[in-house]
């Protein structure tokens, strides 16, 4: 090998292991293509085709203890963290094998025990504050992790990602934002929305560092996101990766892109992020034409097992549709529900307590009485005796004497 000087060295297993997710994310992206148009994806999809670098380079710059939250496009991310293609599969095929179990038909699934990924969330910029809640946790924990979520360019311009990037800096957690710049937010183009030649340069108002890298240059990519992570990690707070890219599909597959000049296609396709990785591998002869064959050939038969997987996987049975809603094994309540109610309800107690209710703009308050082994509430048990502190006794024969003589009168309840 001839590498090019790096600030993080990379090895040849680790050159390779680029090269063979963003392939895997490419043939997979394209096969779903293939069974939508067979009509066997349940709900919308949405291609990552031209995004795989920023993916993928992004997610490699972790380490296994730290946390990733991905949106629609990373699906390169998710494969980094450790799911297989036929989790992506049957998420949109809608199987009962599925994460969610055939429950969502897109990418919303997430493993917080094994492999620290947090679910997406639909609304735009939402997983900015969680991930800055999970580097805080981690923090306290002594953890040394850092977390990480990406956002589009359209996600920038909402609230929830202004009001997260401001708590994540306020609070110096080790976080890392990745902006994939693809160019479009749907059929707004940057230009239309943000008068910035660079949204890293929102990172000023913050306080934070940022950096701008070519997003469809893998190496490039990870060496950046690798610095950011590690000036996270060791205490600098959140930092912004802009990944510039393009999106080279519509927003969603029934979106033809029509919006979009095709000269600008054109561009962005004689940039392709894994053709040119390709040429950047074999130019410092990191590979040869066998090893690529190898890892394209694994990538064929791996894909086509998980598709006979998938495909086999049956979909939900009706009487699973409430799994998974709440929380099972959280609390006793499960367990209850199977019991009588006989022996899930305490025997009554004739032991009582006695609670005040406050005095609220003059309203005399009560003090009620309850069955302490149950909560029930004894109605029939009530004092007009007010929360508040008594008042200063009155002079002899004034109204207030009277006021009270009267509620003195008043039967008293049980105490």
């Amino acid at each position: 090998m001839a590498l090019p000087e790096m600030k993080y060295p990379l090895g040849r297993e680790q050159l390779l292991d680029l090269y063979y997710f963003m392939k895997l994310t490419r043939e997979l992206d394209e096969q779903l293509v293939r069974l939508f148009r067979q009509n066997k994806v349940v709900g919308g999809l949405y291609s990552s085709i031209g995004q795989e670098a920023s993916a993928v380079g992004t997610a490699y710059a972790l380490e296994p203890k730290d946390w990733i939250a991905p949106m629609i496009r990373n699906v390169g991310g998710l494969l980094v963290k450790g799911f297989r293609p036929r989790d992506i599969l049957m998420q949109y095929m809608a199987r009962s094998g599925a994460p969610t179990g055939g429950k969502d038909g897109t990418s919303h699934f997430g493993d917080l025990k094994g492999r620290h990924v947090v679910s997406p969330i639909s609304m735009l910029g939402d997983l900015i504050p969680v991930m800055t809640g999970v580097a805080m946790g981690g923090r306290y924990l002594g953890q040394k992790l850092v977390t990480m979520t990406w956002i589009g360019d359209g996600g920038t311009s909402t609230g929830a990602f202004h009001e997260g990037m401001n708590l994540a800096a306020a609070q110096h957690a080790p976080f890392v934002c990745v902006v994939e710049n693809n160019q479009w937010a749907y059929s707004t183009p940057v230009a239309r929305q943000v008068p910035l030649k660079n949204l890293a340069d929102r990172a000023r108002a913050y306080g934070i560092p940022s950096y701008v890298v070519d997003g469809n240059d893998v190496v490039a990519v990870y060496q950046t996101t690798k610095e950011a992570v590690e000036r996270a990690r060791a205490g600098e707070g959140p930092v912004l990766v802009e990944s510039k890219t393009m999106r080279m599909r519509g927003h969603a597959q029934h979106d033809a892109a029509a919006y979009v000049p095709p000269e600008m296609f054109e561009y962005w396709k004689a940039r392709d992020p894994l053709n040119r990785y390709e040429a950047w591998l074999t130019e410092h002869k990191v590979w040869d034409k066998k090893a690529k064959a190898e890892i394209d050939a694994r990538i064929e038969r791996e894909l086509k097992e998980d598709l006979e997987v998938a495909e086999s996987s049956p979909l939900p049975k009706p009487e699973e549709a409430e799994r998974g809603v709440y929380c099972e094994g959280c609390h006793t309540i499960e367990a209850h529900w199977e019991r009588p109610v006989e022996e899930v309800q305490p025997p009554r107690s004739s032991v009582e307590a006695v609670w005040t209710v406050p005095d609220f703009g003059g309203l005399n308050g009560t003090r009620e009485t309850s069955s302490a082994a149950t909560g029930s509430r004894d109605d029939g048990a009530r004092a007009a005796s007010p929360a508040s502190p008594p008042a200063k006794s009155a002079p002899a024969g004034s109204g207030a004497s009277k006021r009270s003589a009267g509620a003195a009168a008043r039967p008293k309840g049980r105490r």
